[in-house]
């Protein structure tokens, strides 16, 4: 696998996507981030040291208005943050199949994806947050979501770091439309999700539910649930190795 390289792409607007990739043999990785997430974490760095072991390619990136890439974050909502994976994709589409490795609100978006590119093979989703805004929208009290319909605004929470992140309600309206089309193709794209029992952020009955869905629809759909011991940074040594497993099929070093 080559070294790993930066890489600048133009969105619709002009504003510039950054990322990192390499170049390998037989498959690559793609890893999407979570809301509000940079592209370099845990789960990244030991990604892109299994694809370097296995001599596969990987590729990682920010979204507009988050981490080096360019733009605010309250210039963009979720149809933008799809667009912009749209745009790493069709980059990273001339390489050899893809195993997209989805986080939080990158799970969903990358399941959005694996129905859409056939180069996607494989689908690894960590504590996927489906229909993230409109669970979240339903899970407030009235009072507050309607002060957010009303004003346009409102943080996601009341902690010192999300207040200066104000999320617009095109965000709801935004995840339920997607959401509704959530299951229009059902590619069958060999697919993992693996949920923390302990997560309170993005609760796993979401995950359950889903499986369910998908499994209502076309029974023989390849679909895993994992539900483990942990919440929602699934960062014990046992969670890393399942990671490893479901990833690059083996824990073998």
């Amino acid at each position: 696998m080559s070294e790993l390289q930066p890489f600048e792409l133009a969105a619709a607007d002009g504003t510039l996507i950054r990322g990192d990739r390499s170049i390998g043999q037989d498959r690559q990785i793609l890893f999407i981030t979570g809301f509000l997430s940079k592209r370099w974490g845990n789960k990244s760095t030991a990604l892109a040291q299994w694809c370097e072991e296995k001599g596969w390619g990987f590729c990682c990136y920010d979204v507009r208005g988050c981490g080096d890439s360019g733009g605010r974050f309250t210039d963009y909502t979720l149809s933008d943050w799809i667009a912009d994976a749209r745009t790493v994709f069709e980059f990273i589409n001339d390489g050899p199949p893809v195993t997209i490795v989805g986080n939080s609100l990158g799970g969903w978006i990358a399941w959005l994806m694996a129905q859409e590119y056939s180069l996607v093979e494989k689908l690894i989703l960590v504590a996927p947050a489906f229909n993230m805004m409109g669970v979240r929208a339903q899970s407030i009290e009235p009072e507050r979501q309607q002060a957010w319909h009303k004003t346009g605004w409102m943080p996601w929470d009341d902690e010192l770091a999300h207040r200066d992140f104000p999320i617009a309600w095109k965000w709801v309206e935004e995840s339920e439309a997607y959401w509704n089309t959530s299951f229009a193709r059902l590619r069958p794209v060999n697919t993992a999700i693996l949920h923390g029992q302990q997560d309170t952020v993005i609760l796993p009955r979401g995950s359950s539910q889903f499986v369910e869905q998908v499994r209502s629809l076309a029974l023989s759909f390849p679909i895993q649930l994992h539900v483990v011991p942990g919440d929602h940074r699934l960062s014990r040594p046992e969670h890393l190795e399942l990671f490893r497993h479901l990833t690059v099929g083996s824990t073998d070093r």
